[in-house]
């Protein structure tokens, strides 16, 4: 499988800490000693996990290698739906105004990003598609509580656009070496750990600790496997992206696996936590600094304790 395309976009509107020292008294300094996060993106009025996407996606189709029409999948990724049925992929849809093609959304948390390239994958597999889209995208702050001191501040707002093919389309294609996921929600305190019900208003993070933790160790876990799957050592990684969910875990993950921390790319402390949008995000805002060859490892967990990694060749 090939990257042949990946675009972003983030709200214009930037929310400072200082914003929060107002709300319920959190100063600039905690934050970013706990979180690493100096500001955040969110959406304006009007603006919604439907329209992010659909922004990213125009970004992408301005010098995309082949015409849209070309595309026969599209797969949306959100937590923070804007709309349960007609989807974030369906919204992507009706704007490129393509006809009978596969519409598939997806939802395992933070670590949607990976899950949607293995519905890609499958696609691809069985011969049922050869140019798929997906589009990642999370209005994290429509559904947070500002004033909730434990996670009300970790919140940014942004969504991806991710243009795949089953062969190479151009010499700038990033190419997928492997991608493995899977799940632990039977661990821990995975079921009540982070979570967001209707019913509850928001998010909720009663057990911010036990999703450090173990975010900590799987994505470490995720890495080590899957170079190992294909062949690889930590030597031979040039950058690694994990979820932008807080910088510590970036930097323990880092430290984990003996990675200098420059090799771990981050962009949490501009964006905060803009969920499974987050690391292909990165990817987007990094790519110009990849060379041939490069390696790269892209590591997720997310909320009900869904993990994964994905190898990409430059």
């Amino acid at each position: 499988m090939y990257i042949n395309k990946i675009s972003g976009y983030v709200p214009h509107d930037r929310i400072p800490n200082d914003y929060f020292k107002n709300l319920n008294d959190l100063s600039d300094e905690w934050i970013i000693e706990r979180t690493g996060i100096k500001e955040r993106r969110k959406a304006s009025v009007g603006e919604n996990t439907h329209t992010m996407g659909i922004e990213a996606l125009k970004v992408g189709l301005e010098s995309l290698p082949y015409p849209k029409e070309e595309i026969d999948l599209i797969v949306g990724a959100t937590y923070t739906p804007y709309d349960t049925i007609f989807t974030l992929a369906h919204a992507c849809q009706h704007f490129l105004d393509i006809s009978d093609i596969p519409v598939v959304s997806v939802n395992t948390a933070c670590s949607s990003f990976l899950n949607a390239v293995e519905v890609v994958e499958g696609y691809f597999a069985t011969g049922k598609a050869k140019r798929a889209l997906i589009v990642l995208s999370e209005h994290n702050t429509a559904y947070s509580d500002e004033h909730d001191k434990k996670s009300g501040h970790l919140w940014g707002d942004g969504a991806a656009a991710i243009f795949m093919s089953n062969e190479r389309v151009s010499n700038v294609d990033l190419a997928i070496k492997s991608v493995s996921t899977g799940g632990a929600g039977n661990i821990g305190k995975a079921p009540e750990s982070v979570y967001l019900r209707p019913a509850n208003e928001g998010f909720k993070m009663p057990f911010g600790k036990d999703v450090f933790l173990n975010a900590c160790q799987y994505m470490a876990k995720s890495t080590k496997e899957i170079l190992e799957k294909s062949g690889y050592s930590l030597e031979d990684l040039t950058y690694l992206i994990p979820h932008q969910a807080n910088l510590r875990i970036t930097k323990n993950v880092a430290k984990n696996l003996n990675l200098p921390e420059e090799k771990a790319l981050s962009n949490i402390q501009y964006l905060g936590n803009t969920g499974c949008a987050g690391a292909a995000i990165v990817i987007e805002e990094n790519q110009h600094k990849f060379k041939k060859g490069d390696l790269v490892v892209v590591t997720v967990f997310g909320g009900g304790y869904s993990y994964g990694a994905m190898l990409i060749e430059c």
